[in-house]
C-alpha cells in the first residue's frame, strides 16, 4: 500500500518553451491537471517566464527578487519601471555557449533561473494537491531547439536534471513528449492501434510512431512498440516569428528607407527589428544608444510616421501586447482564409490586413522541415502510411491548417484526430507514472 500511495504522489511535468502543464493521476486512473490564475482567470498553462525586479529597502539598499509564471506576468505588465523578464530558457538548454546571464549586476546559470520556475511550479502543485511533490516523470523532446548532434541532447538534459533538483525534485524521471501524448491518446481506446503523434511546442516539433492500446497495457510494453521517435527545432515560436518580420516589421519601418548625406540607405538597421521577434527581447533596446540611434531615424525617413509607431513600441516596452496581437492573427487565420492584424495600444492603431496564403507563404521552410521529419521517420520505421492506422496531433500549431495538410496528404483526412491539445502532454506523463520503468 506504501508503495502505491508513493507511485501516485509522481507528478507528470510538461516543461515547455512557452508554457507548462502539471498533472497528477488521482483515483480510478482520473487525471488532475494543475491551474493557474492571470488576471483573475484559471489557466491550465504555467507560463514559462521568470521576472526579476528590484526595489529599495527602508535604508536604501536595493533588493533582487523574482516572480515566475503568470505571477510574473502580471507584474511586469503593472510595473512602472519594467525589470528583466526571461523567457524561453528551454531553447538555450543545449548552447555550451551560453552558460548564464547578468540580471541587475549578479550572474545567474541556466540552470539556476530554470529552478526557480519549477520552484514555483512545483509549490504551486503541492498546494493544489495537498501532497508533497518530490517525484515527476518530466516531458523533454526527441530534439532540443539549437541541438545539432547526441551529444548536445545529452547535454540539455543533464542542465535540465540539475534545474529540477535544485528546484527540490528528488527524483526525475524523463519520457519523450510525443511518446507521452500517446499515453493521453491510448486513455480513450478501447482497441490497439498503430499510431503517429505529432507534438507541436513552441521550440520543437516531435513525433513518434508506436503501437498503443488496452492489449499492449495489460501484455506489458516492450521496445518493439515503439518504431521509431524524430524531431525538428520548428514549431510556435518560429511561425509567429515569421508573422512579425513579414507582417509587423514592415509597418514599423523595417522596409523603410532615410536620407543620409545625398545617399538612400535603410532607415533603421536589421538588429533593432530582429528584437521584435522574441517579445522579451524588446526590453533590451530600451537604451540611451537605440534612443538615439530612432530619433535620428525619424528625422531623416522617409516614412518618419512608421519609426514614429517603432519609438512608441519601444518606450513603452509594449512587445508583450504585440506577440499576442500575433497570436490571435494566428488564430484567425486559422479559421479563416484572411484575417486582420490589430494592435492598439500606447495610441497606435495598426490594421493590417493578411491572407492565409501569404503566411503559409512565409512558413514554407518550416512546412518542408516538418514534412521532412515526418518522411524521415516513416522512412526509418519501415512503416508505410497506410499501416498507420491513426494520427493523434497535439499542441497549438497543430491548429495550422498548412500543418495538418501534411498529415492529410499522407494518411487522409479521417485518419486525423486532436484532442486537450495544451495539455495532452501533462495528461500522458501523468498516466505514464502510473506504469513501472
Amino acid at each position: 500500500m506504501e508503495a502505491k500511495r508513493s507511485q501516485l504522489h509522481v507528478v507528470g511535468i510538461d516543461f515547455g518553451t512557452t508554457n507548462s502543464s502539471v498533472a497528477l493521476v488521482i483515483e480510478r486512473a482520473t487525471v488532475r491537471l494543475a491551474s493557474f490564475n492571470f488576471r483573475g482567470a484559471a489557466m491550465p498553462s504555467f507560463r514559462s517566464v521568470l521576472y526579476f525586479e528590484q526595489a529599495k529597502t527602508p535604508n536604501g539598499i536595493k533588493r533582487t527578487h523574482s516572480l515566475a509564471g503568470p505571477a510574473a506576468i502580471e507584474r511586469y505588465l503593472d510595473a512602472d519601471e519594467k525589470g528583466r523578464l526571461i523567457q524561453s530558457l528551454k531553447s538555450h538548454l543545449p548552447s555550451r555557449l551560453l552558460a548564464g546571464t547578468e540580471v541587475f549586476g549578479r550572474h545567474y546559470r541556466i540552470e539556476n533561473l530554470i529552478s526557480r520556475m519549477l520552484a514555483d511550479l512545483r509549490k504551486e502543485a503541492e498546494r493544489q494537491f495537498g501532497i508533497p511533490v518530490r517525484h515527476a516523470i518530466v516531458g523533454r523532446p526527441v530534439r532540443f531547439a539549437g541541438a545539432e548532434t547526441r551529444e548536445d541532447d545529452d547535454f540539455a538534459l543533464s542542465r535540465l536534471r540539475e534545474a529540477f533538483t535544485l528546484a527540490g525534485f528528488e527524483r526525475v524521471n524523463f519520457e519523450l513528449e510525443s511518446v507521452a501524448a500517446a499515453y493521453s491518446y491510448e486513455s480513450t481506446l478501447d482497441h490497439d492501434e498503430q499510431i503517429l503523434i505529432g507534438d507541436f511546442g513552441g521550440g520543437t516539433s516531435d513525433f513518434s510512431l508506436l503501437r498503443v492500446g488496452p492489449g499492449v497495457r495489460s501484455r506489458g510494453r516492450t521496445s518493439g512498440d515503439v518504431f521509431g521517435n524524430n524531431g525538428v527545432g520548428v514549431a510556435g515560436d518560429a511561425f509567429d516569428a515569421r508573422i512579425v518580420r513579414k507582417l509587423v516589421s514592415p509597418a514599423l519601418g523595417s522596409n523603410s528607407d532615410a536620407r543620409s548625406l545625398n545617399k538612400i540607405l535603410p532607415a533603421v538597421p536589421a538588429w533593432i527589428y530582429a528584437n521584435l521577434e522574441r517579445w522579451h527581447y524588446l526590453s533590451f533596446l530600451r537604451t540611451n544608444n537605440v534612443r538615439q540611434i530612432l530619433k535620428s531615424a525619424h528625422a531623416r525617413a522617409l516614412d518618419p510616421e512608421k519609426i514614429a509607431a517603432l519609438i512608441t513600441i519601444v518606450e513603452q516596452d509594449l512587445g508583450y501586447q504585440l506577440h499576442q496581437a500575433v497570436q490571435r492573427v494566428k488564430f484567425e487565420l486559422s479559421r479563416s482564409h484572411a484575417a486582420e492584424f490589430g494592435f492598439r495600444e500606447g495610441g497606435l492603431d495598426l490594421r493590417i490586413p493578411v491572407a492565409r496564403s501569404e503566411f503559409e507563404a512565409w512558413i514554407a521552410e518550416e512546412l518542408h522541415a516538418i514534412e521532412h521529419c515526418v518522411d524521415s521517420l516513416l522512412r526509418s520505421a519501415g512503416l508505410r502510411a497506410q499501416e498507420v492506422d491513426r494520427v493523434f496531433l497535439t499542441g497549438g500549431t497543430s491548429f495550422v491548417p498548412a500543418v495538418r495538410r501534411i498529415f492529410k496528404t499522407r494518411f487522409g483526412i479521417d485518419r486525423i484526430q486532436g484532442g486537450n491539445e495544451f495539455t495532452s502532454v501533462a495528461r500522458g506523463l501523468a498516466l505514464r507514472a502510473m506504469e513501472p520503468d
